[in-house]
């Protein structure tokens, strides 16, 4: 995975400011305790030059959501976040690129309470190829079934996209990327199916679509929601429901849904090839068409375009 390629400016707690005056205190609280909410999101540019970011709008709320639920009041609204984004964007002269908002605990107060410390929210942005690489966009990854399990949805508040939560998803996927693999996937404690380190997972068997639901030990990501929708225009039925890891085994087609990781099918799990051992026609046809609106010239779904030029 490539390093992050350093832009011009970084907006910081309400301006624009340079990339390497964006720092913070060996004894910020969000340093030591991990709490914290982000984001992912996307800027593509589109066929006919003209640039868009991804469902801005649902990040940003879904981004101050995570902050209500663990008790963070972000001191700025969806209104200013959003128009953040579209600056920081426009003003690195990005085209196409990847967007981090991070809201945090500042330092001050020591101690896991700290209730009283300043609350910082930053937007960098960056150029970022595809999460899980070209060649696995195109050919599929390999992945394991990690040891680690997912933490259940009273002790991890699962619809929250929490900073402190993603030490779970680190030690899966340092776990398996030592193995030799390229994405890990976790069970809940009853043994089924919730997702990948960093992705929403899809399998298809028969014609049919099925990923786990919300509800369940999974980020309710937005990627996800995006596929369910073109999955049934496409005239497919999405099923949400649990499934066990050998349902992987003996699926037609897996793939894999998220802001970095786009979509990117599966073609082998635990050293047992999936399907034909490459992207199968659905996922080819899900690719297809939602590349076609992100970074296309598809007339559809404009509503998910926040325009930046």
């Amino acid at each position: 995975m490539a390093n992050v390629k350093k832009s011009q400016y970084i907006w910081m707690d309400g301006e624009l400011i340079p990339w390497d005056q964006a720092q913070v205190h060996v004894l910020t609280h969000t340093l030591h305790y991990g709490l914290g909410a982000f984001e992912g999101i996307r800027c593509y540019q589109r066929a006919d030059g003209r640039s868009a970011i991804f469902r801005l709008d649902t990040h940003i709320r879904r981004l101050l959501e995570s902050c209500h639920i663990v008790t963070i009041h972000c001191p700025f609204d969806q209104e200013t976040l959003v128009q953040a984004c579209v600056d920081t964007v426009r003003e690195n002269k990005l085209t196409s690129c990847y967007l981090r908002p991070l809201v945090f605990v500042g330092d001050g107060a020591m101690g896991l309470y700290a209730i009283d410390n300043p609350i910082h929210t930053t937007i960098v942005a960056w150029e970022w190829g595809s999460y899980l690489g070209d060649e696995g966009l195109k050919n599929g990854i390999r992945a394991k079934v990690s040891s680690f399990t997912r933490p259940s949805v009273n002790a991890g508040m699962a619809r929250g996209k929490l900073v402190g939560q993603y030490t779970n998803s680190i030690l899966a996927k340092r776990e398996v990327a030592k193995a030799g693999y390229q994405e890990a996937i976790l069970l809940d404690n009853m043994g089924f199916v919730t997702e990948a380190s960093g992705e929403n997972i899809f399998v298809v068997r028969d014609g049919k679509v099925f990923t786990t639901p919300l509800g369940a030990s999974i980020l309710a990501g937005i990627t996800r929601d995006s596929c369910i929708t073109l999955l049934r225009e496409l005239g497919h039925e999405v099923i949400e429901t649990r499934f066990t890891r050998d349902d992987l085994y003996i699926a037609d087609e897996v793939f894999f849904t998220g802001t970095a990781a786009e979509i990117t099918p599966v073609r082998e799990i635990d050293d047992r090839t999936i399907g034909a051992g490459t992207a199968g026609p659905i996922t080819r046809a899900l690719q297809a068409r939602y590349f076609d609106i992100v970074k296309g010239s598809s007339p559809d779904h404009h509503a998910w375009l926040h325009w930046v030029q």
